[in-house]
């Protein structure tokens, strides 16, 4: 049997004056998209601001969560079932792009293709919602049924709300799952091993029950 793996999407809002400008093109509340290969958020990848305070240097970008830029921002994150070769096919079709990642611009005519649905092209250049199901079809995976062109942040949104495992602040999101993480690592089974990570959550649920029934 085929293993399956799991891709994420991540939206997020963070209420910069450039964050407003995207909104207004989109009309989505959470107005950036990325796509993470891992529950942690650790490889995500978009495109964006390559410097967190400086909107106008962009392209394709790992993004880093945890930077106090996101301190403040709200997501929604969906988790999409994928086989593992659709995972790998995807994967390494975006460590390709980045190995070549100054090629890659941010195409804000495409924003406004989006607005007037037209196509605009540009070579090696995309949006954000663009990137992430340019992504999704190099393996068939269609989330969204429309061309990647066209694809908007809430597009993702009305599509996988049914798939949808978090929403709130980021950097709640960020720092518990990490300490779940950190908290897996640190628990061993009687033979040794480390606990699964969905035990160590369903554990750090119930540590979190009985210290509110304290308080």
């Amino acid at each position: 049997m085929t293993a399956n793996h799991n891709i994420y999407v991540v939206l997020t809002g963070t209420g910069t004056a450039f964050s407003g400008l995207i909104k207004w093109f989109t009309k989505a509340e959470l107005n950036h998209a990325s796509i993470a290969f891992d529950c942690e958020l650790r490889e995500v990848y978009s495109f964006g601001r390559k410097k967190a305070y400086n909107p106008f240097v962009a392209g394709l970008i790992r993004e880093d969560f945890i930077h106090p830029f996101y301190n403040s921002a709200d997501c929604a994150i969906y988790q999409l079932r994928v086989s593992k070769n659709e995972y790998e096919k995807m994967y390494n079709h975006v460590k390709g792009m980045m190995e070549h990642q100054d090629r890659y611009k941010y195409h804000l005519l495409g924003l406004i293709g989006v607005l007037l649905n037209v196509k605009i092209n540009r070579e090696d250049a995309y949006f954000c919602s663009h990137f992430v199901a340019s992504v999704f079809e190099e393996s068939a995976v269609h989330p969204v049924a429309k061309p990647s062109c066209f694809v908007t942040p809430e597009d993702f949104a009305d599509s996988l709300c049914a798939h949808k495992i978090f929403s709130g602040k980021l950097s709640y999101y960020m720092r518990r799952t990490h300490r779940m993480t950190g908290y897996a690592s640190g628990v061993h089974t009687s033979s040794g091993s480390a606990v699964p990570a969905s035990v160590a959550a369903r554990l750090m649920r119930l540590q979190d029950q009985r210290a509110e029934e304290v308080v």
